[in-house]
């Protein structure tokens, strides 16, 4: 159910801070109480500008997210007592549902949380505020953030998002059943192939108790780096970015890897398909090994008794972006979008908002931000989640542009064509032509 909260509100504040939201008010600082909301589908008259603002915010998450986020927002309005905050969260699943019914009715949050799902087709459709310009003159200062990382926020040239926080696409793994069979533990820069022997060798020497690996060929994220590391892209523009040919080569990867008993049956493997982290193999223990975002890793961990630890995908870490696990962005129609975009400067680029915020939503996009709190973090699983952060470091490559409009179908499509080889139904060359012809439908329409 979502969650609703009245108005954050605090006392004391950061002089500078408070010059600057001065400024942007057009009026002396105040105290706080009362407000005024900052965008809505409402009269559209302008609030008096020597009053108090509220900004609306809206989140997925769990209610740990809600907690850290809620206290960074309150450490903003202590520092700027006129500028309060009527925040919802919920949970993922209907976000985007509920968010698109607020979009039809111009009534979106201030500001608001999306992911790389949605940004191109948000952009796009002029939902959010295009924020370029407030990264040229840095009162969005972007400065730094890794560059691959500031450019993924890019939708055309404008910036649209900046990143909530930055993660990978990483191996989670059983380090205590791995300790009790004697087996090594998955590490950055293993081959696709030498992944596969591994969790192979997880299979027999459990004598099949454990299975190696779930089976991800119908992820998205799975594919797109494999085949990054043969120098393609999962999209091209508004076109898929690899062949029918690449697919099948991809399909019959985890057809010998099922062959030889690396991966579950195919029942089991559906159950994780959506990538709920509660539903995944290494959390239930049917695998040693599942496929996830390095920020869940914490998540993940308070599912299971089991030690989990981390590791980058299989394939060069080149293959690998400094990518968003979310953005914040701000409506287009915000009737203050300096002080939001403050707001977001403030929870992406503070220092002390990143102490709040830790790793929850993954590595603080600001390079200077984390390394003035990585010594304050004490938590070992938060420091897994940083260590590989550290050890892929430069050596990823280029980000890509985000992806297109139609991406949530197309990853649909992706697993429903996984799903259809993986039980026997269908050869991966006619599963691979015709997720092709559905996937460039999704994309064009």
């Amino acid at each position: 159910m979502p969650a609703a909260r009245a108005s954050l509100s605090g006392s004391g504040a950061d002089p500078g801070r408070r010059r600057l939201l001065a400024a942007l008010l057009g009026a002396p600082v105040l105290a706080s109480g009362g407000g005024l909301t900052g965008c809505s589908g409402g009269p559209t008259a302008s609030p008096q500008r020597d009053g108090p603002v509220t900004l609306s915010v809206f989140w997925w998450g769990d209610a740990k997210r809600a907690e850290l986020t809620e206290r960074a927002l309150r450490l903003y309005t202590e520092r700027n007592p006129r500028v309060g905050f009527r925040v919802t969260w919920q949970g993922a699943d209907g976000y985007y549902d509920r968010l698109a019914t607020q979009a039809a009715g111009g009534n979106v949050p201030d500001i608001v949380q999306v992911d790389d799902t949605v940004l191109t087709e948000y952009a796009q459709r002029e939902i959010l505020l295009d924020l370029s310009s407030h990264v040229a003159d840095h009162r969005l200062d972007l400065r730094n953030l890794p560059d691959g990382l500031a450019r993924y926020g890019q939708v055309d040239g404008r910036t649209v998002g900046v990143a909530a926080g930055q993660t990978a696409a990483a191996v989670v793994f059983n380090r205590t059943v791995l300790r009790e069979l004697r087996l090594p533990e998955p590490h950055t820069g293993m081959t696709w192939a030498e992944y596969v022997a591994w969790a192979q060798q997880v299979t027999t020497t459990s004598r099949g108790r454990v299975a190696g690996t779930t089976d991800p060929s119908g992820d998205y994220r799975a594919l797109w780096l494999w085949l990054r590391g043969q120098g393609g892209e999962l999209y091209r523009g508004r076109k898929p970015g690899f062949t029918v040919e690449d697919l099948v080569n991809w399909f019959e990867l985890w057809q010998r890897a099922r062959a030889g008993r690396a991966t579950p049956g195919a029942a089991l493997v559906e159950q994780a398909d959506g990538g709920e982290p509660a539903r995944q193999l290494v959390v239930s223990g049917l695998t040693a090994a599942s496929f996830a975002w390095s920020h869940q890793l914490p998540e993940l961990q308070s599912l299971t008794k089991a030690e989990l630890g981390v590791a980058g995908f299989p394939g060069s870490t080149g293959a690998q972006w400094a990518r968003a696990s979310m953005y914040w962005s701000v409506f287009r129609g915000c009737r203050h979008p300096d002080v939001a975009v403050d707001v977001l400067n403030f929870l992406t680029g503070n220092g002390s908002a990143g102490a709040v915020l830790g790793y929850e939503r993954g590595l603080s996009p600001s390079q200077a931000v984390r390394r003035a709190v990585s010594g304050d973090v004490t938590d070992p699983v938060q420091r897994r989640v940083a260590a590989l952060g550290e050890t892929l470091g430069v050596a990823v490559g280029p980000a890509p542009a985000p992806p297109p409009k139609g991406h949530a179908r197309v990853r649909s499509l992706l697993v429903a064509a996984a799903e259809s080889v993986r039980s026997g139904g269908v050869r991966p060359r006619p599963a691979a032509t015709r997720f092709l012809a559905q996937a460039d439908a999704a994309l064009t329409t």
